[in-house]
């Protein structure tokens, strides 16, 4: 049981799966710092300094009831609904989503250039039996019809 493990994750394509799931992991994490470093903060200014992150609302408070910031209202044990997290986790996953369209789209694109044609056949099928045949055939092999010159 053990060697038909170890046969099974050593296939190419388990292996290759096993990559890119922790390369897209990484992905995924330099995704979430680009949206809620990079994007949000420029967004976020152009709404009147908003930070997405500290959207929420208190569906059941403790102590003041009214908090600032998303951290104090966790830290005070209130309950929320973080749809500001949300927004950023909707954001993140359109980057990712464009960016795997992206990847995705290109590698298609190499695969179609390395393509071959087909070569040119050198059979043809008879018109009488419809067997294939050389195309220097001038009796079929197969039904011993005359062809004629096609």
């Amino acid at each position: 049981m053990f060697k038909e493990f170890k046969e099974f994750a050593m296939r190419g394509n388990v292996v290759d799966m096993a990559v890119g799931i922790i390369i897209g992991a990484a992905f995924g994490t330099i995704v979430k710092s680009l949206v809620s470093d990079v994007i949000m903060p420029p967004v976020g200014l152009l709404l009147g300094n908003v930070d997405f992150n500290n959207f929420f609302i208190v569906l059941k408070g403790v102590g003041a009831g009214s908090y600032a910031t998303l951290a104090e209202a966790q830290a005070a044990g209130a309950v929320t609904l973080n749809y500001g997290v949300f927004i950023n986790t909707i954001i993140s996953f359109l980057i990712v989503a464009f960016a795997m369209f992206l990847v995705i789209k290109n590698i298609n694109r190499l695969k179609k250039e390395e393509v071959t044609p087909p070569a040119e056949s050198t059979t043809k099928e008879c018109p009488h039996c419809f067997s294939t045949i050389s195309l220097k055939a001038k009796r079929c092999a197969f039904c011993t019809s005359i062809l004629d010159a096609e």
